[in-house]
C-alpha cells in the first residue's frame, strides 16, 4: 500500500497466437526458478508462520494465483479451471524442483484468454448495441462463478463492453468517437499484453505462494525492490521528472522542484519523450509504444552521468520538430511524498485558535543512509520534528497527525515519531515465531511536543500508524479520531536473495517476509481488530473486501502481558463530553451530513452489485443524481457550510466521463485532479474541531499555549 511514480496499468498478460493448452511464449529464466527455490527455503524455516511446501499449500497458491489473474472472472472459463487444476498440487514441487514450466503454463493460457477476450472486445464495439432492452451487468463479479462455457463468456464480455459504450455514450460522446475510443482502449490492452515480460510472471506467481502463508510477506523482482527502496529513502538518482503514459508516449506529467529537469528549463508538463540516450554522442534508444517503467529504467542512472532525451514538445503536434535536452543526473528528493505542515484557525468563543496540521504519508526512513551515518538522511520522525519546531514558533494550540491512507513503513520511524509526544518509554512489544517477547522503546529524554494532540486514521492506516496511534491512546496522549484501521499486527523484514546467495548482479530480487507480530503495550494487538478511535467519523471503505479481515488467512487476534508503562494523560474521562460537542455539530453540518448521505448511497450501491444497461433507466439514474446536487447546491448558497464540491475523498458524485486516465489529455487530467485536491476535506475539518473542542475541555476556553522542551539528541536543525 503505497504509491509509486508512474501512473500506468499492466495488465499481466502476453500476447500469444490460438488457445492450446500451455501455449504461450513466456519461459522461466534459470535465475527465476532459483529464486523461487532459495525463497521458499528461507520461507519455510524462517517465516513466523513457517508453512512445509506440500500439497495443501500449493492448493492454496493455485487458488491465490488463478485469483491474481483473474479475480473477476472475465478470462478463464470453468473448462480451463477444470484443466489446469491438474497443476493444483504441483505447484509446491515445482518450486522445490526448480521447474517452473506448470506456473508458466497456467499465466500463457490466461495470456491467451486475455489477448482473445480484448479480441473479441473490439469485434463487438464495431456491431453496435441496443440500448432499449432490460439489461444489468454485474458490477463486481469477484464471488461469481467461472463462465460455463464459451457462448456465456461471449454474453459476459458483450455487456461488458455495452456497459463501456454506455458511460461514454451519457457523457455525450457520439457513436462515432465511442467506437473510435473503445476500439483504441482494446487495443491497448492488447498492446500492453504484447510488454509483459517473464518476470512478471515469475512475480505474480511468487507472490500468490508468499499470500498464501501469510497476506503481507510478498516476493519483490530487482525493478520492484528498487522501487521499495525509492519509496522508503524519499530519493532517487534521476532526471527528477513524473511520467505519465499517454496514448503510447511517455509524457512528462509534472517536474519535481529542484530537480535537474526542472533546473534545466528545457521540459515542461506535458512534454513527450520518445528517445533515450546514454551520454552525448550516443545512439538514442526509440522508446515509443515502450512501457513505462521500462522507459524510467532507461533515464534513471547513476549520479552525475548524462542522459541525452529526444522529446516532442508539448505544444507541437505528433508530426512536430523534436529537440534533444541533455540533462546530468542527479540525487531528487521526493518532497510531495514527505510529511507536510499546514495551521487552520479556528473559531474559538470570542477568539480564535491556531491548530497544526502534519500530513504524514508514510513511515519513511533511509536504511542506508542511516547505516552509513549521514547527518542528513531522511526520515518521518526527523521531518515531523521540524515541522513541530515551526508549529512552536508559531504558537499554535494544538497539534493533528493525519494518517489516513498511510500504509505504514519503519518500524523504527514509529517508535522515533511516538518519542516526539512522550518521554521515554515502550512503544510497542513483539513476538518472534519462538515466542520470544521483546519491547520497542523510546530511549531519548524529553518531547518534542506536550501540548493538545490529535491523531486522525481511516481503514487503510495500517502497521506502522497502527503502533502510534497505538500507543498515543495507551498513554493516553491524545484522541484517536476517524474509523478502525487496517488490523495489521504483523512485523517484516527485507531480505536480500541475492545478498543470501551472494550474488554480485543483482538477479534474485527479495522477499518481504513477516517475522514477528506486534502487540501494544497494554497487551492487545491491533491484528484484525485494528485501532480503535475514541470518536468515530463515517467510513466509505467496506470492511468486508478491505482490511485485515478481509483475508482468510490472517493471523488471529491474541494478548500478551502489558509491558510497564506509566500514562501520560487522560483522555477517557473527556471523550463522552467530545462526542456530544462532535453530534451536536454535526447535525447542523450540512458538508457533513451530505457526506454521510454520499457514503450510504454508495454502500447502497455496493450492495445491489447491479449496473442498468438501459439507457432511459440510466439516465434517470443520472438525472436524479443532478437534481440531489442541485439541491444541495441551491442550499449552501443560502449559507449554510459545505457543499457537493466539498466531499473530498470518496470519489462519490464526481460526473462520469466513462473514459480512463490515458484517454484524457494531460491538462484534463491534471484539471481533474486540481478539483479533487481543491474541494473541502470535511473529515479533516472536523477532526481539527474536535481538537479544538478537546483544547477548550482541557482550558475552560482559554487558549492553550504550545510547550516544548528540549527533546536531545533527536532533532535535525
Amino acid at each position: 500500500m503505497r504509491k509509486t511514480l508512474l501512473w500506468i496499468v499492466l495488465v499481466l498478460s502476453t500476447a500469444a497466437q490460438g488457445a492450446a493448452f500451455g501455449a504461450g511464449k513466456l519461459a522461466p529464466a534459470a535465475p527465476e526458478q532459483q529464486a523461487a527455490h532459495l525463497a521458499a527455503e528461507i520461507l519455510t524455516r524462517y517465516h513466523y508462520k513457517p508453512s512445509p511446501l506440500d500439497e495443501n499449500l500449493s492448493s492454496k497458491i493455485f487458488d491465490g494465483y488463478l485469483k491474481a489473474l483473474d479475480s473477476e472472472k472475465v478470462f478463464f472459463v470453468q473448462a480451463d479451471v477444470d484443466r489446469l487444476s491438474a497443476y493444483r498440487t504441483r505447484l509446491g514441487d515445482a518450486i522445490l524442483k526448480e521447474d517452473l514450466t506448470a506456473p508458466f503454463a497456467i499465466f500463457n493460457l490466461y495470456e491467451n484468454r486475455a489477448a482473445e477476450r480484448f479480441a473479441h472486445a473490439r469485434a463487438l464495439v464495431k456491431q453496435g448495441f441496443d440500448f432499449s432492452k432490460a439489461e444489468s451487468y454485474e458490477a463486481s463479479r469477484e464471488k461469481a462463478a467461472w463462465p460455463a462455457n464459451e457462448a456465456e463468456m461471449n454474453e459476459l464480455w458483450r455487456k461488458r463492453v455495452k456497459s463501456d459504450w454506455l458511460r461514454l455514450r451519457l457523457s455525450g460522446e457520439s457513436d462515432e468517437s465511442i467506437i473510435r475510443i473503445l476500439d483504441r482502449r482494446y487495443d491497448n490492452f492488447q498492446k500492453r499484453i504484447a510488454q509483459v515480460k517473464s518476470a512478471d510472471a515469475f512475480q505474480t506467481f511468487m507472490n500468490a505462494y508468499t499470500m498464501a502463508i501469510e497476506p503481507h510477506t510478498n516476493y519483490m523482482g530487482p525493478r520492484a525492490a528498487e522501487d521499495f527502496d525509492i519509496s522508503m529513502s524519499l530519493s532517487l538518482v534521476g532526471i527528477g521528472a513524473v511520467l505519465a503514459d499517454q496514448e503510447g508516449y511517455a509524457t512528462i506529467r509534472e517536474l519535481v522542484p529542484g530537480g535537474p529537469a526542472a533546473l534545466s528549463g528545457e521540459l515542461k508538463k506535458g512534454d513527450r519523450i520518445v528517445g533515450v540516450a546514454q551520454g552525448r554522442g550516443t545512439t538514442a534508444t526509440d522508446v515509443q509504444g515502450w512501457r513505462l517503467d521500462d522507459t524510467v529504467a532507461l533515464i534513471r542512472g547513476a549520479v552525475d552521468t548524462v542522459v541525452v532525451l529526444d522529446v516532442i514538445p508539448a505544444e507541437a503536434g505528433l508530426d512536430g520538430k523534436h529537440k534533444t535536452v541533455t540533462i546530468v543526473r542527479k540525487k531528487v528528493g521526493l518532497e510531495q511524498q514527505a510529511a507536510k505542515g499546514t495551521i487552520r484557525t479556528v473559531e474559538a468563543g470570542k477568539g480564535a485558535r491556531r491548530i497544526g496540521v502534519i500530513t504524514l504519508p508514510s513511515f519513511y526512513e533511509d536504511f542506508a543512509g542511516r547505516q552509513k551515518g549521514l547527518a542528513d538522511y531522511k526520515s518521518a520522525s526527523r521531518d515531523v520534528a521540524r515541522l513541530l519546531k515551526g508549529f512552536k514558533q508559531d504558537g499554535v494550540d494544538g497539534v493533528l497527525i493525519d494518517l489516513r491512507d498511510n500504509g505504514g513503513g519503519s518500524l523504527n520511524e514509529a517508535i522515533n515519531l511516538t518519542g516526539l509526544f512522550i518521554d521515554t518509554g515502550p512503544v510497542v512489544q513483539q513476538r518472534d515465531a519462538a515466542g520470544a517477547i521483546s519491547v520497542g522503546r523510546d530511549t531519548i529524554a524529553g518531547v518534542a511536543w506536550d501540548g493538545p494532540l490529535a491523531v486522525l486514521i481511516n481503514r487503510a492506516s495500517a502497521s506502522a500508524s497502527e503502533i502510534f496511534a497505538a500507543a498515543i491512546q495507551d498513554y493516553g496522549r491524545g484522541v484517536i479520531i476517524g474509523e478502525p484501521s487496517f488490523g495489521k499486527g504483523t512485523v517484516q523484514t527485507m531480505v536480500d536473495l541475492d545478498r543470501v546467495a551472494k550474488n554480485g548482479k543483482p538477479q534474485y530480487g527479495e522477499l518481504k517476509m513477516t517475522i514477528a507480530q506486534f502487540f501494544r503495550i497494554d497487551g492487545g494487538t491491533t491484528q484484525l481488530h485494528g485501532v480503535t478511535p475514541d470518536i468515530a467519523l463515517p467510513s466509505a471503505s467496506d470492511s468486508k473486501r478491505f482490511g485485515e479481515s478481509s483475508y482468510d488467512n490472517a493471523l488471529p487476534w491474541s494478548r500478551i502481558r502489558p509491558a510497564e508503562y506509566s500514562r501520560v494523560g487522560d483522555i477517557k474521562p473527556i471523550v463522552p463530553v467530545l462526542r456530544a460537542m462532535h453530534d451536536a455539530r454535526v447535525r447542523n453540518d450540512t458538508g457533513f451530513r451530505y457526506l454521510v448521505e454520499d457514503i450510504a448511497e454508495a454502500s447502497a450501491r455496493r450492495a445491489r452489485n447491479v449496473i442498468s444497461l438501459n439507457e432511459a433507466e440510466r439516465r434517470k439514474e443520472r438525472d436524479a443524481e443532478r437534481a440531489r446536487i442541485a439541491s444541495r447546491e441551491g442550499r449552501t448558497k443560502a449559507g449554510t457550510e459545505g457543499a457537493a464540491g466539498d466531499v473530498a475523498g470518496t470519489g462519490l458524485g464526481a460526473w462520469d466521463d466513462g473514459r480512463q486516465v490515458s484517454e484524457r489529455s494531460l491538462a484534463d487530467e491534471l484539471a481533474i485532479e486540481k478539483v479533487q485536491k481543491d474541494k473541502k476535506d470535511v473529515l479533516l475539518s472536523e477532526a481539527v474541531r474536535i481538537l479544538n473542542d478537546q483544547v477548550t475541555v482541557r482550558s475552560d476556553g482559554a487558549a492553550v499555549a504550545a510547550r516544548a522542551r528540549p527533546r536531545a539528541g533527536a532533532l535535525a536543525e
